[in-house]
């Protein structure tokens, strides 16, 4: 696994050891990014459900200003602090262990808004359809702001989801991508 694009292309990311998290593939990654920029001018992302902090790390590399990257498990903080020391821009990121419901609780209290939320929850653990709705009840996603979803193929969205418009959809063997703007 590796940086595709940007500033830090090429770098070459660790892995969090065991068989519980399961990384953005490569290719997935650069078509997920193609899709939604695929370089920034700016901004804040989020990378809920970090895992080795791939996406945020991608996002940083291709123009974000700064990325927050919220991991609960021990072992993915540890990996993702490591692939964050490997940018040399440790200061462009913010690192939490702490639960997802528990860090949107706390920028909404904090009144933390976001340009790109990205997330790629356990596929036998999807919460993204509530979770789009605590975004907009507690503010974290700026109005135009952009939502890159990777989940499972099982889940189904509605047409419509409110507050939302969907930008796109793409599917990949057992992964589902899809692009969402906040409206206003």
């Amino acid at each position: 696994m590796r940086v595709i694009s940007g500033d830090f292309r090429g770098r070459r990311l660790a892995m969090v050891p065991g068989a519980t998290t399961r990384p953005t593939a490569d290719k997935v990654k650069e078509s997920m990014f193609n899709m939604i920029g695929p370089y920034f001018d700016g901004g804040n992302a989020l990378d809920l459900y970090a895992g080795t902090g791939g996406l945020g790390i991608e996002a940083v590399s291709r123009g974000m200003d700064h990325a927050t990257l919220v991991d609960s498990a021990y072992a993915a903080v540890k990996t993702i602090k490591e692939n964050v020391a490997l940018t040399k821009a440790e200061d462009r990121f913010t690192v939490l262990k702490e639960p997802v419901a528990r860090a949107i609780s706390n920028f909404g209290a904090q009144g933390t808004q976001f340009d790109l939320i990205m997330m790629d929850p356990p596929y036998a653990q999807q919460k993204v359809l509530a979770q789009l709705e605590e975004f907009a009840s507690q503010g974290i996603i700026k109005p135009g702001g952009r939502l890159l979803i990777e989940t499972g193929i099982e889940l189904e969205y509605p047409e419509t989801i409110p507050g939302y418009a969907i930008l796109r959809r793409q599917t990949y063997a057992v992964a589902q991508v899809v692009i969402l703007r906040r409206e206003a």
